[in-house]
């Protein structure tokens, strides 16, 4: 059973509201179908209502069970009009400067998901990426102890050797271009959080590398970045009482094949072989090895997730398919849900030693 297969049946049991911006597009259409049918929660649509129908009848999809918004008529706007008024960050601007802003749909559920009238958002199908993410970053708080928001994309491929019975997390794939050590390790310790809240199942972060816990007497500043991100990644975890593995640094040969570690001598880590979240030192990297692996694996991906904030939200592609946006309606549904409602560990018979 896949990842997703498995989180649908928790949240049957507990639907969930998941606002989409791009209410009208045809992928969006189809994946909130899918939601809506499969008895997951309500699909909020964003967009002009008699747009939307029509477009949904020219595609033959029903619109039961979904609810639409128009946000310029709805009876909240001037409600999330004033409360944008009282934020530091909107305050300088005009009432009319900040209207403009709220009549942006990815504002406007924005608002929606940081006043609880929806429990997840998905956006980023029509615009780019920055026009998705500045409004979450803007209004929704990051997590306690947390400085750094960020992305990851889960990676769910047939190779049930990999990561965990082939799932794997790979962050940052999305946001932040050049991270420092202290980024770094708040996007390890977010990412392994996610995954643990979804799996159930112990995280083991890989702190990725082209090198292999170098013994070298010059050592490159990018390790010693890496060595720093691992030291701070497990201070972090321990502060916030997590129970996680962290390695670093590791290439992502030792870090995925225990055969390879082996032969690297990494023989005293808890990772190697066996790493489940797989952090990047940077933005290229990740981006890059990310879009490798779906072109060329043909893998199920899903994403970006965005990490390290206080509510769920998602920054899918432009390229993604309705099959994707449907996967991650669903991921960050369940990233809504109290960890105890999702049951016992994916893939596994055994509880997980992780602490809830």
């Amino acid at each position: 059973m896949s990842l997703i297969d498995n989180l649908q049946g928790r949240l049957q049991r507990h639907p969930k509201r998941i606002v989409f911006p791009e209410g009208n597009d045809p992928r969006i259409l189809q994946a909130a179908r899918q939601f809506a049918t499969r008895r997951l929660g309500v699909p909020i649509l964003l967009g002009e209502r008699g747009d939307i129908k029509d477009r949904a009848s020219r595609l033959d999809i029903r619109l039961d069970g979904m609810r639409i918004v128009e946000p310029e008529r709805s009876d909240d706007f001037e409600v999330f009009l004033a409360q944008m008024s009282q934020m530091p960050r909107f305050s300088r601007l005009s009432n009319e400067q900040r209207r403009q802003l709220l009549l942006d749909k990815n504002y406007y559920a924005t608002f929606m998901l940081s006043t609880f009238q929806a429990d997840a958002l998905v956006g980023g199908a029509t615009v780019s990426a920055s026009s998705a993410l500045r409004p979450l970053f803007q209004i929704i708080p990051t997590q306690e102890h947390v400085k750094t928001a960020s992305s990851l994309l889960i990676v769910d491929q047939d190779d049930s050797k990999l990561g965990i019975n082939g799932v794997l997390f790979m962050a940052d794939c999305g946001v932040i271009p050049e991270p420092n050590a202290e980024q770094l390790a708040d996007i390890a310790v977010t990412t392994a959080d996610i995954g643990y809240h979804l799996t159930g199942v112990m995280p083991r972060v890989a702190m990725l590398s082209f090198a292999t816990h170098s013994s070298s007497n010059t050592v490159h500043p990018s390790i010693l970045r890496i060595r720093e991100a691992t030291v701070l990644a497990r201070i972090k975890a321990k502060a916030k009482k997590l129970t996680f593995e962290i390695d670093g640094e590791i290439q992502v040969d030792a870090a995925l094949d225990a055969v390879v570690a082996r032969q690297k001598d990494v023989c005293d880590s808890a990772v190697a072989g066996q790493a489940n979240v797989l952090i990047f030192p940077d933005l290229n990297c990740g981006n890059i090895a990310s879009k490798l692996v779906q072109q060329i694996a043909g893998t199920r991906s899903y994403g970006q997730i965005i990490t390290g904030l206080r509510r769920p939200c998602a920054e899918i592609s432009r390229g993604a398919h309705a099959i994707d946006i449907f996967g991650t309606a669903i991921i960050v549904g369940c990233q809504a849900l109290d960890r105890h409602l999702l049951g016992e560990p994916y893939g596994s018979d055994e509880p997980s030693n992780v602490p809830k």
